[in-house]
This record gives structure tokens, C-alpha cells and sequence, in this order.
């Protein structure tokens, strides 16, 4: 009799089976993500499909820590892992351990792993970075020969300001030879002193721009004593070219700009200033005029000669008026001097030698006054009006007069 196996024994002997092929044990299973969710529990189910079948697969929450990357649809990835059966619904599926990117992928990897290694090590640090010269002379550009970034880089410049010279070193910008190239440029173009330089290419897909995120571009941008205007590929290109350099535009055109300061809007400032400085100055020189206007009516009233001359006529009245009253104080003077002389004449002893009186002195010059005072034989001198008389007394005789 044919034997009869339950469907759990079927499932078992297939599961078995499973086990026991060594390949099937660790496999590297490459397609695109499909039907991914991330399960409360920390698992990720998803589908991994290409143009002829599907499989399904799971990571449990235990192998997460080496995931790199958010998954979600449409992602080419290569799965690394188990093939096995789920007994209790029969199927099989693959047990993921590691997930990584395939293609562009691996590549965007690489560069997430290199991008988390240079900030690490402080080279996007803002402190690091150079100001960018408003005013340069010498634009040193390191890009393609040929091609639209160099033209474009070259029209823009001219435009914005003739004068600038630019320095071309045509460096190889894709491939195994660009980072080498570009490296060789950056130095080059230091060593002959450009005032700025500018590193880029046009757009393209993430591998012709892997030049500009390789380790030996970052550090020569970086080691750069000149700063640095990094300008790979479009505007929604982003590489550690751009993380590194002193600024980053989102274009080889926009490169340009910053670049050249626009002499023309140069001009336009100059000419505003010009009108600036010349209204102000306008205004201040008037203002101090009319100042100096007022100044002048001022000094009329306050200006010394005004003074002087005012105290010289104060002087010449108080001159006046000091004669007047010194004339007044004489004249009164002179007036007691009169009266005193007058007085003078009454007691004076020559008026009275006018009237026929005499005066009388010893022989030594003392008054006489009293016969008592000369003896008889006694020489005396008479003062009469007109001269002196000596005389003898011969006799004295004392009377009574009063």
C-alpha cells in the first residue's frame, strides 16, 4: 500500500532538504525592493523581484544594526542570506543578514560612509572655511578643456568683468584618472597664486561625478591655501567636493558669478556713492555756510575793534570827567590858597616891617622881646623893611605898655 504523508511531514522533508544544501545556506540574491514594510517588531518584509520571478524575504530585527540605509521601492539591492521554508505556511524565503546597494547604490554607499568619515574628522567644519575674495584678479579653474562648464565659466566672467584673467588647467574630470588630474590642478593652480579657484564639471549620472567624491579631491581641497568654489554637475548634484570647498555652487555658471564681482554694478555703486558724497557734501558746505553767515553777524556785535573802540570813547569820558573834577578840586584849592595868603599877610612880619615896624635880634639871631634880655653895651641887629641895621645899646629903660 502507497504511503500517505501528512502535509507538516511534506514541509519537514522539503524544509530538510533546504537545509542540507549548502548553497542555499549562504547566498547573495540580487534584485529590486518590492512590497517593503517595516514591522512594529523591528522585522523588514519585503519582495526582491526582477523581469522573471519574485521571492520573498525578511530581516528580523537581530540583523538590523547592519543596515546603512533606509530601504523602499524600486531600490537594486544585494541580499545576503538563507533560503529556508516556513513550515506552517510551506513556502520558502530568503532570511536576510546583510542588505546592501547594487550599482548606483553601492556607489551612493560609499559615499554616505565617506561623507560620515570627513565630517568626523572636521573637514565640512564652518570654521575652516575661507572667505571668498570680493575683488580677484586671477581666476584659476580646474575643469575639462572642453565641454559646457568651462564656456560657460569663461562667457560669465568675461561678461561680469574683463579684466579678471583666467587660468584653464585642463584637468581629466571623469574616470580612474580624474582625482589624480583634479588634485594636480587645485596645487597648480596654488602654486602660481590664482585668487580663487573654481573645481567642477557638468552634470551626469553619479558615476561620471565620482571624481569629485573621492578622499585625495577632498583633502587637496581642503589642504588649499586658495579658496575654493566647488561646482560639480546640476543643482540637485550634491558631492564631498561640495561639503569640503570654501562655498559651493549649485552650477559651473553660478560659480562664475560668485566668483567675478560684476564691474558694471561696481560702477553703478561708485556713481551712487559719487552723488552720495556730492549731495552730502552739498548740504554740509551750506549748512556751514549759513553757520559762518551767522558767525559773521555775531562777530559785528562781539568782534573786538567794536569793543575796544567802545571802551577807548568809556575811556576818553572818564578822562574827560576826571580833568573836570581835578580842574573843580584845584580851583577850590586854589581858592583856600588865597584865603590862606591873605591870612598869611596879616601875621606876616615883612607886612608888618611895611608898616614902619622893626623886628630886633641879639647878636646870635634870638628874638628880643624884653629889655631883660639885653645888657647895655650889647650889639643887636634892627630888620627894618629895606635891609638890617646893627646897633649899641647904650641905655634900656622897662615900660609898661599893657
Amino acid at each position: 500500500m502507497q504511503n500517505v504523508y501528512t502535509v507538516a511531514q511534506v514541509n519537514s522533508y522539503i524544509k530538510n532538504m533546504f537545509t542540507q544544501d549548502y548553497m542555499l545556506q549562504s547566498i547573495m540574491v540580487k534584485g529590486e525592493v518590492s512590497n517593503c514594510k517595516y514591522h512594529s517588531s523591528g522585522h523588514i518584509y519585503f519582495t526582491l523581484k526582477d523581469a522573471k520571478g519574485t521571492i520573498a524575504c525578511v530581516m528580523f530585527a537581530s540583523n538590523r544594526a547592519g543596515l546603512k540605509f533606509q530601504m523602499s521601492e524600486g531600490q537594486q539591492v544585494v541580499v545576503t542570506g538563507a533560503i529556508d521554508v516556513y513550515e506552517r505556511d510551506g513556502k520558502y524565503q530568503l532570511y536576510a543578514a546583510k542588505i546592501s546597494l547594487d550599482g548606483a547604490g553601492a556607489l551612493y554607499e560609499r559615499y554616505e560612509q565617506l561623507k560620515r568619515e570627513l565630517e568626523e574628522r572636521g573637514m565640512f567644519a564652518q570654521q575652516y572655511k575661507q572667505p571668498i575674495p570680493k575683488y580677484i584678479k586671477t581666476l584659476g579653474v580646474v575643469t575639462a578643456a572642453t565641454g559646457a562648464a568651462v564656456r560657460d565659466i569663461i562667457n560669465i566672467a568675461g561678461r561680469r568683468n574683463p579684466y579678471v584673467q583666467i587660468i584653464l588647467y585642463p584637468a581629466i574630470v571623469q574616470g580612474e584618472a580624474a582625482p589624480p588630474s583634479i588634485v594636480n590642478g587645485i596645487r597648480a593652480l596654488e602654486r602660481i597664486g590664482a585668487d580663487t579657484i573654481i573645481v567642477g564639471r557638468g552634470g551626469g549620472s553619479i558615476e561620471d561625478l565620482w571624481a569629485f567624491n573621492e578622499e585625495i579631491v577632498a583633502q587637496a581641497i581642503f589642504d588649499c591655501s586658495v579658496p575654493v568654489i566647488s561646482a560639480v554637475g546640476h543643482e540637485t548634484d550634491t558631492t564631498i567636493a561640495d561639503f569640503v570647498a570654501d562655498l559651493r555652487a549649485p552650477t559651473p555658471s553660478a560659480a562664475a558669478e560668485l566668483a567675478v564681482y560684476d564691474i558694471e554694478q561696481l560702477q553703478d555703486k561708485l556713481a551712487e556713492y559719487a552723488f552720495t558724497m556730492q549731495h552730502m557734501y552739498r548740504r554740509t558746505s551750506g549748512r556751514y555756510r549759513q553757520l559762518t553767515e551767522q558767525y559773521q553777524v555775531r562777530m559785528r556785535y562781539l568782534s573786538p575793534v567794536n569793543t575796544i573802540r567802545m571802551k577807548r570813547t568809556q575811556a576818553v569820558s572818564l578822562e574827560e570827567q576826571l580833568q573836570r573834577m581835578m580842574d573843580k578840586c584845584l580851583s577850590g584849592c586854589r581858592h583856600r590858597m588865597a584865603i590862606y595868603v591873605e591870612q598869611m599877610k596879616g601875621l606876616s612880619p615883612l607886612d608888618k616891617l611895611n608898616q614902619g615896624y622893626a623886628y630886633v635880634s641879639d647878636e646870635k639871631g634870638a628874638t628880643l622881646t624884653s629889655v631883660e634880655q639885653a645888657a647895655v653895651g650889647d650889639k643887636m641887629t634892627v630888620c627894618v623893611k629895606d635891609g638890617r641895621l646893627t646897633a649899641q645899646i647904650t641905655d634900656k629903660q622897662r615900660e609898661q605898655y599893657c
